[in-house]
């Protein structure tokens, strides 16, 4: 069955998935006034976009609300502040969902291919958030050290995003995966090591944020 605009049917799987990704790790999550008509909005905007640009793999409401919510409310439910770069943003999972989850952080999304980011730009627009920035890069054109916490999902083989993620960072480094065990890096080490699934499909999900490891004698 194609994706079809829900408007106000999306909100039952919405408040599943703002209700048991967070339980199922032992957190729970705030919501900001407005932010469940966001996500209304955005969904139905990514549903109306991918009828003429291939955006998303998801086939199925209940699929594409996981895949763009789900890893998203996780990140939301733990503690986040600072400048948040998203690597390969892609359709604006995780990045545009944790910013309407959390509208303090200071969120940029690095997308390099042309339409995928007009349908950033539109989303920034649509959701009037003019405080989220757009970067038409690629990860090794982002500068070193130009955010608190780095984020990607699926851009870049696991290894090779901490590895990336280590030198856009000064904080954190989120790597999220599916079925694959962490990397390790010799200067950055696992200070939080979360497992969730899917509520609406069942896939097994993994969350791990790395923390730069001090310097010894510091």
């Amino acid at each position: 069955m194609p994706l079809a605009r829900l408007g106000q049917g999306w909100l039952p799987r919405i408040e599943r998935v703002l209700r048991e990704v967070p339980a199922s790790c032992g957190l729970s999550l705030t919501l900001e006034e407005g932010a469940r008509a966001q996500l209304v909005t955005w969904l139905d905007l990514v549903v109306t976009w991918s009828e003429r640009v291939d955006l998303t793999a998801a086939r199925d409401s209940d699929t594409l609300v996981d895949l763009l919510l789900a890893d998203a409310v996780l990140l939301a439910s733990t503690p986040l502040a600072g400048a948040v770069v998203d690597v390969g943003s892609g359709v604006g999972a995780p990045a545009i969902p944790l910013a309407i989850l959390r509208p303090a952080l200071s969120m940029t999304l690095v997308e390099p291919r042309e339409r995928r980011a007009a349908f950033l730009r539109t989303s920034f627009g649509t959701l009037s958030r003019p405080d989220m920035r757009l970067l038409r890069a690629r990860s090794m054109e982002v500068e070193n050290d130009s955010a608190d916490v780095a984020i990607s999902r699926a851009t870049l083989p696991p290894p090779l995003w901490l590895r990336e993620g280590a030198r856009i960072a000064t904080r954190a480094v989120w790597v999220l995966l599916g079925q694959d065990e962490p990397p390790a890096h010799s200067s950055w080490v696992i200070d939080l090591d979360l497992s969730y699934d899917w509520p609406l499909t069942g896939g097994r999900r993994r969350a791990v944020r790395y923390a730069r490891q001090p310097v010894q004698g510091t």
